[in-house]
């Protein structure tokens, strides 16, 4: 039998720890709605044992060679590697996503991460700037001690999205999981300790939103990266302004892929798939608004219906299972209203978007065509399994259409003419956009939004410049010549 509940509810100064007069998180596996483990909320005893061991044990590390943070680095990604099948089952029971997909997604991404920042750290270094006899040489230091806030859709990635900059940079890391997902980054924190982290430089604690704000607001915090939605990332924002605390924000969205008529059908309904219904729809960047060029928006849709078909529902343990189910109860509720607000307001459901009848939190992927830019299923994030069809006749109008919206997070386009694929891309108002592809997030491409979808970048090396700051120091070779 596979294990699932924790040696303790978090992770502190190297070692598990529990406190039980914080509030019980119960924790359900979402294919069949089962209590799988209890962990208890941080108390202000923990949140303050893990804040003081990362800022003891962050000036030591600091101190250490970039060449030394990054060899911890890489080991711990090894570690990952060599138990993917149980970090993938892990993954599986706490978000429901089936093991088909955590297995190539979840421990591998986050040990790509691992690998790619601890290969990095070596390689920070300032610049020597020459002025006459004088100069100026820049340093590369650490923010301090940096918190990191999970979502559910993600659990391992996003721990290890947030703590590898962190630690290649010379920063010490508190991460705070999602309460509906709170298992994954607990292993993660002792893989690294594992693999040879000291103490105190990783640590993990439970809670919900309170115990997220009370980090924020912790003067001795001096970063906060968020990944969840824009209501949110708004009042994170907020509480981080008030102590100047350096920020990144990976929030919501309303993506459009945009497909055009001489597009390859197969690769542009494939496309639409990966961005509409991998991890059940739960994905902040998905392209959920699919504008179709008019000419091929008929044969797209009947071809989109005909490959659902194809949807294998079942123990999403089983590797044949290729689509599960939602993350909660909640979750569920909220998708069912967009389905059904969707058919209220006219749009054609042309397959799935109903609740199945069993245990746990399964819904049938959803299709809605003949969907116009002011009904709300085409407006608001649903982050759920539903797809909206949205038909146009030119180039200059989708741009116009697919722009037309708060959020900026990804966009997509589909197309056999090079030149207008990169033409409409350059006018696309996003941060991570797709060329006949969709969803890919290699960890060398920065990751990020614009307008109302975030601030910063996660991943590559445009992450640096988020965990770390720039420190000038200016070098006079002559006198001095002062005016008294």
């Amino acid at each position: 039998m596979f294990e699932t509940q924790p040696k303790a509810s978090h992770f502190v100064g190297g070692a598990y720890m529990e406190d039980r007069d914080g509030e019980i998180i119960d924790v359900i596996y979402p294919a069949t709605g089962e209590i799988i483990a209890r962990v208890h909320e941080a108390t202000p005893a923990v949140q303050e044992a893990a804040i003081a061991a990362a800022e003891a044990a962050q000036v030591q590390w600091a101190a250490l060679s970039g060449t030394e943070r990054g060899r911890i680095l890489r080991r711990a990604a090894d570690i990952m590697r060599d138990r993917n099948h149980e970090l993938s089952q892990l993954e599986t029971f706490d978000t429901g996503k089936p093991y088909q997909e955590t297995s190539v997604a979840d421990a591998t991404s986050g040990a790509d991460s691992l690998e790619y920042f601890g290969g990095l750290a070596a390689s920070l270094t300032g610049e020597h700037i020459q002025l006459g006899e004088d100069w100026v040489y820049t340093r590369r230091e650490p923010l301090g001690v940096c918190v990191g806030i999970g979502a559910w859709n993600y659990p391992t990635q996003i721990a290890c999205w947030k703590a590898a900059p962190a630690l290649a940079c010379g920063n010490a890391s508190i991460f705070k999981p999602s309460e509906e997902t709170p298992l994954c980054a607990l292993k993660v924190a002792e893989i690294l300790v594992e693999a040879g982290l000291p103490p105190g430089l990783m640590n993990v604690i439970q809670g919900r939103g309170a115990v997220g704000a009370s980090l924020i607001r912790d003067p001795r915090v001096d970063k906060v990266s968020l990944t969840g939605s824009v209501p949110t990332g708004r009042k994170v924002y907020a509480a981080a302004a008030e102590g100047i605390k350096h920020v990144t924000m990976e929030l919501g969205g309303k993506s459009p892929l945009v497909i055009f008529d001489d597009a390859n059908l197969e690769d542009a309904v494939g496309g639409a798939i990966l961005a509409n219904f991998y991890s059940s729809g739960q994905v902040c960047s998905n392209g959920t608004r699919v504008f179709v060029q008019k000419g091929l928006r008929e044969a797209f849709v009947a071809r989109l219906a005909e490959r659902l078909k194809g949807v294998v529902m079942g123990d999403p343990q089983d590797p044949s299972v290729n689509f599960g189910p939602l993350v909660s109860a909640r979750q569920m509720d909220i998708v069912q209203g967009f389905v059904a607000q969707g058919v209220k307001e006219g749009a054609r459901l042309v397959c799935g978007g109903d609740r199945i009848d069993q245990p746990g939190f399964w819904m049938r992927p959803a299709v809605f065509d003949n969907v116009t830019d002011d009904m709300t299923i085409a407006r608001d994030e649903i982050f759920g399994p539903v797809l909206s069809v949205l038909e146009f006749e030119d180039e200059a109008d989708v741009i116009a259409r697919a722009n037309a919206t708060e959020f900026g997070l990804a966009a997509g386009v589909f197309t056999r003419d090079i030149s207008r694929a990169h033409r409409v891309i350059a006018q696309l108002k996003a941060g991570s956009c797709f060329i006949n592809s969709y969803n890919d997030a290699p960890v060398e491409a920065p990751f990020g939004g614009s307008k109302q979808s975030g601030v910063g970048r996660e991943n590559s090396k445009a992450a640096i410049e988020h965990y770390s700051q720039l420190k000038s120091v200016y070098v006079r070779m002559g006198a001095v010549e002062a005016p008294f």
